[in-house]
């Protein structure tokens, strides 16, 4: 699986490139030209290759907990990695800072509500006053009627990026079963829980949603 990582997200998020740009100019809007940024779920290593060929002079402290996946995020940074600390652990693990801006991309989903808000807290504390927070996961509106209809879409994302029919029918359920997806309001009140202001969508995608926030 970490062998082949990096060719997922490109394929399997809608509109993951441009995403990745996005969220640089979004932290570029406020952050200083030697900014300091925390990169909590860095493993792969695809948004901090992102930010550092956006901002050459930028400094990252990436944070995961898998080291096979900190491994590959080195090979993937190649002669950037000299612009990244990284840490195996989980948010307790990440220097306090205080940071000029945090993003937490395609993870927050593997947490539970309790968690979430848990993580998006620590995250605040850890950024300077005014800093950018951006995230981005899966977010599905509306009801138990609707999630239905959007996790099938997910699914025919899937198969129209290549995937096996059968193989994105088994995504889907996987998704259903095994994520904490919550409706884009809520995502929305655990950002303004943990002490964020100004909460704004700036990226949705069929099953995700990207904000960027301040502290």
């Amino acid at each position: 699986m970490v062998a082949t990582y990096t060719e997922g997200p490109p394929r399997f998020v809608p509109g993951y490139t441009s995403m990745l740009s996005m969220a640089a100019i979004l932290l570029a809007e406020r952050a200083r030209d030697d900014a300091r940024i925390l990169v909590l779920g860095a493993g792969g290593g695809l948004e901090l290759r992102a930010f550092a060929q956006a901002q050459p002079r930028w400094s990252f402290d990436g944070v995961d907990p898998s080291a096979a996946m900190l491994d590959l995020a080195k090979q993937t940074l190649g002669p950037l990695a000299s612009h990244a600390h990284l840490h195996q652990g989980y948010i307790d693990d990440a220097p306090d800072g205080p940071f000029d801006g945090a993003t937490c991309l395609l993870t927050l989903h593997f947490v539970d509500v309790a968690e979430r808000r848990r993580i998006a807290a620590e995250i605040h504390r850890r950024l300077k006053p005014g800093a950018p927070f951006v995230a981005a996961h899966f977010s599905i509106p509306g009801g138990d009627d609707e999630r239905p209809i959007w996790l099938s879409r997910y699914s025919a994302y899937l198969a129209a990026s290549g995937v096996e029919p059968d193989k994105a029918a088994a995504a889907r359920k996987a998704v259903d079963g095994q994520l904490s997806i919550l409706a884009p309001e809520q995502d929305e009140m655990i950002l303004r829980e943990a002490g964020f202001s100004g909460a704004s969508v700036f990226y949705t995608g069929f099953t995700f949603r990207g904000w960027v926030a301040y502290a």
